[in-house]
């Protein structure tokens, strides 16, 4: 028999940070040490019925975002111990209620020191040998900050006990987030994700905290374990991700846990060159220099760092101030731009050029922040040998017939030799059937002339379309092209627009 529990609908709120005060009784003496609040230490989740949980106790995730909430119910012919046991129903990728199910427990009270436990377990079996895609605890979709999960836990068709080991016990000393678990139907094509995946059904029981004794910690990881350099300027923001740590459980088994970097303690060996929050999102500071971000959890040193330099202020390019209505525009978040096919084609095998990566430039290599704190998005390209920036499939293609000039800002990010040069060419017409094409050299003189680079580098281009040589239809733009031959090889590029100087 299989009885069907309601659900919650998920609306994700805010965290609201919860401040906790003894009242003194006005006799009791101030000196007296004040004794800290304190949160049950229930280590039951589930056994033959939920413990301590709210009444309609799954709570599932969002159904527009694909959650299935029509599989979760308890079974009371299957269970491992007792008499009952969770049944999740895991549909089909193409069921029309969800292609996938999962959810949370939540402590029904204020929540739950669990300081004196190191693992959460439970016990599973499957229909089949489906896979569950993540357990954990942790998660209360209440801002949360302790989430720990396993990824891709195999189960059998026979009971089996897994374990989630618990980083660093002593962060706990108020959880809420006591269950969480995600499935997806079955491969059983081996043909990879595709629409086609089967359901398929599990059960859970003896969902419980325990202290085991018998974890070691064999690694820590943060950024995947991976030595990263970086450089940015004041107000550039990235995160540390790929936080992990392998448990040995004593039985001979390794497990796997995805671990929340609250769990770290983020060590920061310059703070005036960038700062680094509980959260793990380090912010670059003003200050010019070198600092390297490392992690521990319960002094156990992870593998992996951020080495941060910082250049300082953040050189804005020149800002546009022409009239919107004579500029057609590439790439300036100064203007709407038209629509591009890419700002590199990666043309393979002869193009080394990086950078510039797809054709959204709200997606490109380096965000800088403008005076008014909006952003300016800049194209960096590096191992520069050519490079383009195509229109030629775009529909229409781009008409600049009526357009006067191009204008380009570009920061040479090197020493230039006497003998570098970039070369400016258009190709108009389609890929397969260009019309011609033309050249605009600029020399090195040009590049480095006092009177055309500002203060922070960007020198300011202006070519007159006529003076591009060939046989050029400007009314089917196809290409920019960016030519260095490799004499220069990084640069910044804003500022691509043509115009009307009429």
């Amino acid at each position: 028999m299989m009885k069907k529990i309601k659900y919650n609908n998920l609306k994700r709120i805010c965290f609201a940070a919860l401040v906790f005060m003894l009242a003194l009784g006005c006799e009791r003496d101030l000196t007296e040490e004040v004794q800290l609040a304190t949160f049950p230490s229930i280590g039951e989740v589930f056994t033959d019925a939920p413990v301590n949980l709210t009444d309609q106790f799954f709570v599932s995730f969002d159904p527009a975002q694909g959650a299935n909430t029509e599989g979760f119910g308890v079974d009371t012919n299957v269970a491992f111990q007792g008499t009952t046991s969770i049944r999740i129903d895991v549909p089909a990728s193409n069921d029309p209620n969800g292609g996938f199910i999962g959810g949370i427990f939540r402590d029904r009270g204020e929540g739950r020191n669990l300081t004196q436990y190191d693992a959460l377990t439970f016990w599973a079996r499957g229909s089949t040998t489906g896979t569950l895609g993540e357990v954990g605890f942790g998660t209360d979709f209440l801002g949360g900050q302790f989430p720990v999960s396993r990824s891709n836990i195999q189960l059998t068709t026979n009971w089996k006990k897994y374990v989630i080991p618990i980083p660093d016990a002593s962060k706990l000393v108020q959880e809420k987030g006591m269950f969480l678990f995600a499935a997806g139907g079955l491969d059983v094509l081996g043909d990879g994700p595709n629409g086609n995946e089967i359901g398929w059904t599990f059960w859970l029981d003896e969902i419980r905290f325990e202290t085991l004794g018998t974890n070691l910690a064999v690694n820590t990881e943060i950024l995947n374990g991976q030595d990263i350099v970086i450089q940015g300027f004041a107000g550039t923001n990235l995160e540390i991700t790929g936080l992990s740590q392998t448990i040995n459980l004593g039985t001979g088994e390794n497990v796997d846990i995805n671990v929340a970097p609250a769990y770290f303690n983020f060590l920061n060996s310059n703070p005036s060159v960038a700062t680094v929050t509980e959260s793990g999102l380090v912010s670059v500071a003003g200050n010019s220099g070198t600092t390297i971000i490392t992690g521990q959890i319960n002094g156990i040193e992870a593998n992996g760092s951020l080495e941060v330099t910082s250049n300082g202020q953040f050189p804005v390019a020149p800002i546009p101030t022409r009239d919107s209505g004579d500029v057609i525009s590439l790439f300036s978040d100064a203007y709407s731009n038209v629509p591009v096919r890419h700002y590199n084609g990666f043309f393979a095998p002869f193009q080394t050029t990086m950078g510039g990566a797809g054709s959204d430039p709200n997606n490109v290599d380096i965000q800088g922040t403008l005076p008014d704190g909006s952003l300016d998005n800049i194209i960096n390209y590096t191992q520069l040998n050519f490079v383009s920036i195509g229109t030629y499939d775009t529909v229409p293609l781009v008409d600049v017939s009526t357009m006067t000039h191009l204008h380009i800002n570009i920061n040479v990010r090197e020493a230039i030799d006497p003998s570098d040069f970039i070369r400016l060419e258009i190709e108009s017409g389609t890929f397969t059937g260009s019309t011609g094409n033309g050249s605009f050299i600029l020399s090195s003189a040009f590049l480095t002339n006092p009177a055309n680079v500002n203060d922070d580098g960007w020198v300011t281009v202006e070519v007159p379309l006529s003076s591009f040589s060939g046989n050029i239809d400007f009314s089917e733009l196809g290409q920019l092209f960016f030519i260095s031959d490799a004499t220069i090889s990084d640069i910044w590029v804003d500022n691509v627009y043509f115009y009307n100087d009429n």
